[in-house]
C-alpha cells in the first residue's frame, strides 16, 4: 500500500510538474501577435497532463490521503477545461475575439477554489501543496488579467508556474533521498505519512470527493452567474467545455461515492451532473443562435427530488441539506422561466449558489484533515429523530448496503436509479409541437438521466451481484438513449414505420421477459417492469401512427409516479429501520425459487464473525462454499458424516475425483502421527501451507476423524489426498470445525467455481451457507504429489497446478537430505519422551527397546523391514 501511495503522489506530483512547465514554457515563448505552441496541441497536451493528475487523485482518494487528491483531482479539471477551450480555438471552432469570454468564468472559479485550498494546507501545514496551489491560483489571477489586457501579467503567469516547477522538483528530490536512504532522511514537507490524529469520522468519509464536487458546482456556477454580472456576455459554445468537464467530474466523483458507501452523496453528485451537461447542451445550442425553451414538468419534479434528498441528508449535517435547498431553487427558477440558463432569475440562483459552494468547500475541506472540525450541525437529525415515537433510525455502516451475495465494494445505487427513471419518464411528457426537437430542453435530460446514469446504476448494481436490478437499470437505460436520441435528437421525422417498430418489439421482448422475472422479486418492481411496457406499447405505436391522444402521456406518468414510489421506499428504508415503505412479497414462487430471505447466508469472509457463523452452520452437519488459496471448494465437518455423505451427493463426484481431507495445520495430525512415516511428516511440514496436495496411503488412522462410514467417500480404496492451505479464512474455519472433507463447489464435469456468486448459482439451495470473497485469487487448482511411495525416497506427480514440480521437488530433496544427515524436525521434538528422547509411538517403543537386533540409527533406516517382523495390529498401523 505504502508503494501504491507513493506511486500516485509521484505521478501527480509529475503530472502538476509537467503541465506547469508547459504552459511556463507557452507564457514567456509567446507574445501579443503569436502563440509559442498552437491551440489545438497545447490542448491536446494539457488533456493527456490532466489525465495523469485524475489518475493520481483517484487513486489517492482510494488511499485516504485527502488534501493531495482534492489538489490532483482539481488542477486536472482547470487544465481540461481549458485545454478543450483551446482546441476549440486551434479548430477555428471559437473566434479568437472569444477566447477570454470562454477562459474568464473557468479561471475565475480555480482562481477561488486553489486559493482554498492552499489556505487549508497553510493551516495544517503543508507547505508544498501550499505553494502549489497558491502558485497555479495566482497563474490563473495573472492569466485573467492578462486576457483583459494584451500582454499584462504573462510574465507574472509564467512566472508563478516557475515556482510550480521548482517546489515540484524539491519534492521529487525528496522522495528520491528517502527512498535511497529508506527512509532515514526525508527533506521537510516530503513525508508521505499519514497523521495519526485524524478521527474516525474523518477516515470513514469521502471528503475529498466532496470538496472535488463542491469545486464543480462552483465552476459551474461561475460560468452562469458571469452573464449576469457583465464579466461576459452571454453563454456560447466556448464554455460547454468547463460545464461538461464539470459534469464528468462529478459523475466520477458519484462512483467514488458509492465505493465509500455513501449513496446520499453519489445521488446528489449524480443529480448535479446531470444539470451540468444541461447547462452545456444549451451553451453548445447557442452556437446555432438557439436558444432552448425549457418545458414546466422536468424542472418540477426535478426540485421535488432535490427536496427529498436535502431532508434526508440532514442526517449527515444540517450544513449539507441547506445547500442543498440551492438547488431546489434553482430548479424552480428553470421551470418559471422558459428561457432557463439564459435569464436573469436562473443566473442569480447561481450566483448566491457560488458563494455558498465557496464557503461549503472553504469548512468542507478544513474539516477534512484539521485535527479541530467547523461545527455543521451533524446529530441535529438524530436527536429530532430519536424524540419520535415509530421512527428508528438505521445504524449507517458499510454493512449497510451488503448485497444478499456476499461483501461488494459498491453501496445500493436503487436511490439514483428510480430517481433517473422518474426524470425521464417526466421529462418526455413535455410536448414538442411543430418546434424543432433539439430547441426544446428535452434530450439531455432523457438521455443522460434515463440512460447515462441508469447505465451508471446497472453497472453498479452488476457489481454488487444483483443480476435483476443491473439487467433492469441497463435495459431501459438502453431503451431510454435510443429513444432519446431518436425522438429528441432530430432523426424521427421521416423516419417512422417498420423499421423503428422492430427495434420497438425487441425491446419489448426483453422487457417481457424481465416482466416476468419481476413476479419472482416483489409487486412493486412487477408494476415497475409492466408499466414500462406500457410505454414500449405507445413507443411502438406512435412508430406506426396508431398513437390514441394522451395515451403516452398517461402511462408515462403512470410510470414515473411508480418510480417515484421506489425512490422514495428505497431513500426511506435506508434511512429507517422501522416502519418501512412496503416494496411487496413475491407474487410467484416456486421450490427453491426466491430473494435474499430464503437462500442460505451469504456472508463477507473478511470478518471473523462470518468465519464463526459458517463454523456453527458445518457443527451442525451443513456443508459450506469456502474460499481458498485457489479456487472455491464445497467443505464438510469431518465429525459429522452426515454432511460428508450430503456433500458427496451434492457433488455428484465421480469415481477419478474424490474428496480429500484438509486440515488447518500439521498439530492436527498429533493423535495419528505415529503412525504416518517421520519421512512423510517432515516434508508435510516443509511444504504446508500452501497450494500442495499429498496423496498418501489409507489406515486406520482415519478413523481418528469421526468419519465412521463416510470415510470411503473420501479418496479412494488405496490412498486420500490431504492438504493444509496457505488461505487464513480457510485455516480459521478448520480451527473451528476440526479438519474437513472438501470437493470443489461444482457438478462434476464443469468448470472449477472462482466467485462466491457462482457457488449457490451452480450447486443451489442444497449449500447451508458461502463465506464470500469475492474473485478466486488464482484460477489454477493445486498440485497434487504421490507420496504414497515417500519412504523409497521417490514421489510422483497426479497434477502439476500453482506450485510448479521444481518447487516441489526442491523440498523434498532438502528434507531428504536433512534425513541423511540425521536431523531432527525441530516441529516435532516435543514428541519425544523427556526423560529419554525415545517416541511415543509403538514403533520407536520397540526401536529403542532390547529386543531390537540393530542400533537406532539403523533400525531407522530399515524401518519397512522392521515393522513386518512386528505384530499385525502394529503393521497395520504404519503404511509402508
Amino acid at each position: 500500500m505504502g508503494r501504491l501511495r507513493s506511486l500516485h503522489v509521484s505521478t501527480g506530483i509529475l503530472a502538476i510538474s509537467g503541465g506547469s512547465l508547459l504552459l511556463l514554457v507557452n507564457n514567456y515563448a509567446s507574445s501579443a501577435e503569436k502563440i509559442f505552441i498552437p491551440y489545438t496541441a497545447l490542448g491536446i497536451l494539457l488533456l493527456i497532463i490532466a489525465a495523469l493528475a485524475a489518475y493520481a487523485g483517484i487513486g489517492h482518494s482510494l488511499s485516504h490521503t485527502r488534501l493531495f487528491s482534492t489538489l490532483c483531482l482539481t488542477v486536472s479539471a482547470l487544465w481540461c477545461g481549458s485545454g478543450l477551450v483551446y482546441i476549440l480555438m486551434g479548430q477555428a471552432v471559437l473566434h479568437p475575439t472569444e477566447l477570454r469570454s470562454s477562459l474568464v468564468p473557468g479561471l475565475a472559479a480555480f482562481t477561488l477554489a486553489l486559493f482554498i485550498l492552499g489556505s487549508v494546507a497553510l493551516t495544517v501545514k503543508k507547505a508544498v501543496l501550499f505553494l502549489i496551489s497558491i502558485s497555479i491560483s495566482l497563474a490563473s489571477a495573472h492569466q485573467i488579467a492578462g486576457l483583459s489586457a494584451v500582454g499584462f501579467g504573462q510574465s507574472a503567469s509564467a512566472a508563478n508556474y516557475l515556482l510550480v516547477c521548482l517546489v515540484c522538483v524539491y519534492f521529487g528530490f525528496g522522495r528520491l533521498l528517502s527512498t535511497v536512504t529508506n527512509g532515514r532522511l526525508e527533506l521537510p514537507g516530503t513525508a508521505l505519512k499519514i497523521k495519526a490524529e485524524v478521527t474516525t469520522e474523518q477516515s470513514q468519509g469521502c471528503n475529498d470527493a466532496v470538496s472535488v464536487g463542491l469545486v464543480m458546482n462552483l465552476l459551474s456556477a461561475s460560468v452562469l452567474a458571469c452573464p449576469m454580472l457583465g464579466v461576459i456576455p452571454q453563454l456560447s459554445v466556448g464554455h460547454v467545455p468547463w460545464l461538461w468537464t464539470a459534469g464528468v467530474f462529478q459523475l466520477t466523483m458519484c462512483v467514488l461515492f458509492y465505493r465509500a458507501m455513501d449513496t446520499l452523496n453519489a445521488t446528489f453528485y449524480g443529480f448535479t451532473a446531470l444539470l451540468k451537461f444541461a447547462e452545456g447542451y444549451s451553451a453548445l445550442l447557442a452556437f446555432y443562435a438557439t436558444k432552448p425553451l425549457s418545458p414546466v414538468p422536468f424542472p418540477v419534479v426535478f426540485s421535488v427530488l432535490f427536496f427529498i434528498l436535502a431532508l434526508f441528508s440532514c442526517q449527515k449535517s444540517l450544513l449539507e441539506g441547506l445547500y442543498q435547498l440551492f438547488f431546489v431553487a434553482y430548479c424552480i427558477a428553470i421551470a418559471v422561466q422558459p428561457q432557463g440558463f439564459f435569464q436573469g432569475g436562473t443566473q442569480g440562483v447561481q450566483a448566491a449558489t457560488f458563494v455558498a459552494s465557496a464557503c461549503m468547500l472553504l469548512i468542507t475541506t478544513f474539516n477534512m484533515v484539521a485535527s479541530s472540525m467547523i461545527p455543521t450541525g451533524k446529530g441535529y437529525f438524530k436527536a429530532s429523530v430519536t424524540r419520535m415515537r415509530g421512527l428508528t433510525l438505521r445504524t449507517h455502516d458499510k454493512e449497510l448496503h451488503a448485497p444478499y451475495l456476499g461483501y461488494s465494494k459498491y453501496a445500493d445505487a436503487e436511490v439514483l436509479g428510480h430517481a433517473c427513471s422518474v426524470l425521464a419518464a417526466f421529462a418526455v411528457t413535455a410536448t414538442v409541437g411543430n418546434r424543432d426537437p433539439l430547441s426544446v430542453l428535452i434530450l439531455p435530460w432523457v438521455v443522460m438521466a434515463g440512460g447515462a446514469l441508469q447505465l451508471l446504476c446497472g453497472s453498479v448494481a452488476f457489481a454488487r451481484g444483483k443480476t435483476f436490478e443491473s439487467t433492469v437499470f441497463i435495459l431501459y437505460g438502453v431503451m431510454w438513449t435510443v429513444w432519446g436520441l431518436t425522438r429528441y435528437g432530430g432523426l424521427y421525422g421521416e423516419t417512422r414505420g417498420l423499421s423503428v417498430a422492430t427495434g420497438i418489439i425487441s425491446f419489448m421482448l426483453f422487457n417481457g421477459l424481465v416482466t416476468v422475472a419481476s413476479l419472482f422479486v416483489s409487486v412493486v418492481w412487477f408494476i415497475y417492469a409492466f408499466t414500462f411496457q406500457l410505454i414500449l406499447i405507445s413507443f411502438l405505436l406512435d412508430a406506426v401512427g396508431a398513437l390514441p391522444y394522451g395515451y403516452d402521456i398517461g402511462v408515462t406518468i403512470i410510470f414515473g409516479l411508480v418510480s417515484f414510489y421506489c425512490f422514495l421506499a428505497n431513500i426511506f428504508n435506508s434511512t429507517f429501520q422501522s416502519p418501512q415503505i412496503p416494496l411487496g412479497r413475491p407474487l410467484v414462487k416456486l421450490s427453491g425459487v426466491g430473494r435474499a430471505a430464503d437462500i442460505c447466508p451469504h456472508v463477507p469472509a473478511h470478518k471473523a464473525t462470518s468465519v464463526q457463523q459458517i463454523a456453527e452452520v458445518m457443527k451442525n452437519g451443513g456443508i459450506c462454499g469456502m474460499p481458498t488459496d485457489t479456487v472455491y471448494v464445497l467443505v464438510a465437518a469431518c465429525n459429522r458424516p452426515d454432511a460428508v455423505v450430503k456433500a458427496y451427493k451434492v457433488k455428484k463426484q465421480a469415481q477419478d475425483r474424490p474428496m480429500s481431507l484438509w486440515i488447518s495445520s500439521i498439530k492436527q495430525l498429533e493423535p495419528v502421527r505415529h503412525l504416518l512415516s517421520p519421512l512423510l511428516l517432515d516434508f508435510m511440514e516443509a511444504a504446508w501451507p500452501s497450494s500442495i496436495s499429498m496423496v498418501i496411503p489409507r489406515g486406520i488412522w482415519m478413523d481418528t476423524f469421526g468419519l465412521g462410514d463416510a470415510a470411503k467417500y473420501i479418496g479412494t480404496p488405496q490412498s486420500i489426498a490431504i492438504r493444509n492451505p496457505d488461505c487464513s479464512v480457510a485455516t480459521h474455519l478448520i480451527n473451528l470445525v476440526g479438519p474437513i472433507a472438501v470437493t470443489s463447489a461444482n457438478p462434476t464435469g464443469e468448470a472449477d467455481t472462482t466467485h462466491h456468486n457462482q457457488v449457490y448459482a451452480k450447486l443451489g439451495d442444497k449449500v447451508d451457507g458461502v463465506l464470500c470473497d469475492g474473485p478466486s485469487p488464482e484460477n489454477i487448482a493445486s498440485t497434487v504429489v504421490d507420496c504414497t511411495k515417500i519412504e523409497t525416497g521417490q514421489i510422483g506427480f497426479f497434477r502439476v497446478g500453482l506450485i510448479p514440480k521444481s518447487k516441489v521437488l526442491q523440498i523434498f530433496e532438502e528434507v531428504q537430505r536433512q534425513h541423511t544427515q540425521g536431523q531432527t524436525n525441530l516441529g516435532f521434538e516435543y514428541d519425544l519422551h523427556p526423560d529419554t528422547g525415545r517416541g511415543a509411538s509403538p514403533v520407536c517403543d520397540y526401536l529403542y527397546s532390547s529386543a531390537c537386533p540393530v542400533s537406532v540409527p539403523t533400525a531407522t533406516s530399515q524401518i519397512p523391514l522392521i515393522v513386518s517382523q512386528l505384530s499385525p495390529s502394529i503393521s497395520q498401523c504404519v503404511p509402508v
